[in-house]
């Protein structure tokens, strides 16, 4: 068998390639990692800005594709868990908006109910009490009504007569303490006697 063993400078580029590789390799690992934590999305494009990797390389290399491949199956398990919970999450919103409506609805037909039967109450009281007065005793209470109002016109004028009547008598009250005062004041002098 002929092995063909490569030139000592030959090795060592391919050594150094492969290092290279493995370190993008890494990049890419790492990469994934970070977007994993952000909970960013995990696209082709994001892993080759992160990683500083040309996208060829992520297309042509068997392990970087690997692992985006998984990452990009687990991100669309989770994402689709996780719009499945928030559809539960709305669904039991709004059942519950449902539940709380339909609870509100009996309430107010009850009170609806309620309110009827009052209003049939006091419309009964009204017609009771509009058959109980009879032509002569709705005459009579409009006579009184007259004559209360009546009086109540001349307890207001004797009313104002006699607040006037006060007024005049407290102002006729302050004149004569004021000549009190000064006859008082012209006695108390003494050489005004005469």
């Amino acid at each position: 068998m002929n092995t063909v063993v490569p030139e000592p400078r030959t090795a060592a580029a391919l050594a150094a390639r492969r290092r290279r590789t493995d370190i993008a390799v890494q990049r890419v690992h790492d990469a994934l990692a970070r977007l994993r934590r952000e909970k960013a999305q995990i696209s082709v494009a994001a892993i080759a800005r992160s990683a500083d990797v040309s996208r060829t390389f992520l297309y042509d290399n068997p392990e970087a594709r690997t692992a985006i491949s998984a990452a990009m199956a687990q991100a669309g398990e989770h994402r689709s868990r996780t719009l499945a919970d928030q559809d539960d999450e709305r669904e039991a919103t709004w059942r519950e908006r449902a539940l709380n409506a339909e609870d509100a609805l009996k309430a107010a037909h009850t009170e609806i109910a309620t309110q009827r039967t009052r209003i049939g109450e006091l419309f009964g009281e009204i017609r009771d009490l509009e058959t109980a007065w009879t032509e002569e005793t709705v005459q009579r209470i409009t006579t009184e009504n007259t004559t209360l109002k009546q009086r109540v016109r001349q307890l207001t004028t004797d009313n104002r007569t006699l607040d006037e009547r006060l007024k005049a008598a407290r102002s006729n009250l302050r004149f004569q303490d004021r000549r009190i005062a000064d006859l008082e004041a012209h006695i108390a002098e003494p050489g005004t006697m005469t």
